[in-house]
């Protein structure tokens, strides 16, 4: 039997998403080896891992938006069942950055994984309920179609590509 994790990878894949794991050691070299320069994104809201000191531009001008190869963003959740990440909107923007560049990285931790729908519904469902925050669930690259054959990247991303932080040893 497959693990959360697996499944997770398993349905990412089955997506069109490509998948890095890596320790909160390795994150920097592990995002240095999947962006596209140049890179924009949104601060990560996790304690062991930034975006700071990174090739990726934070608070980005509207022209380094519109010039941007690659978004990188937070997941709030990663469901296993679908390979489909919680993608939320900040002050910061992370929806402009996860959104306009034809690759979207997302950075999901381990310990942010659900089995399935109801669990994240459960998990995020009283914050939604008191008007706390809106999110997309987005899963893999934009998609669409409305004019017949199914064509890739017109109302969003091109591309995505997932990079699992391990749960660090404690």
């Amino acid at each position: 039997m497959e693990t959360q994790l697996e499944t997770f990878e398993t349905n990412l894949r089955s997506v069109r998403t490509a998948v890095t794991q890596t320790s909160p050691a390795a994150f920097r070299d592990a995002l240095a080896d999947v962006i596209d320069e140049p890179a924009i994104g949104a601060p990560l809201p996790f304690e062991a891992i930034t975006l700071e000191g990174t090739d990726v531009v934070l608070e980005p001008t509207p022209e380094q938006l519109r010039e941007a190869a690659c978004g990188v963003t937070a997941a709030t959740l990663g469901v296993a069942e679908y390979g489909t990440v919680v993608l939320e909107s900040t002050p910061a923007g992370a929806e402009l950055a996860g959104l306009f560049p034809d690759r979207h990285v997302i950075v999901v931790r381990e310990r942010d994984l659900v089995d399935d729908m109801a669990t994240a519904f459960e998990r995020l469902g009283e914050r939604f309920r008191n008007g706390d925050g809106d999110a997309v669930l987005a899963t893999g690259p934009s998609a669409t179609a409305d004019m017949g054959e199914l064509v890739y990247g017109v109302h969003g991303p091109q591309e995505t590509h997932a990079v699992i932080v391990e749960d660090a040893e404690e």
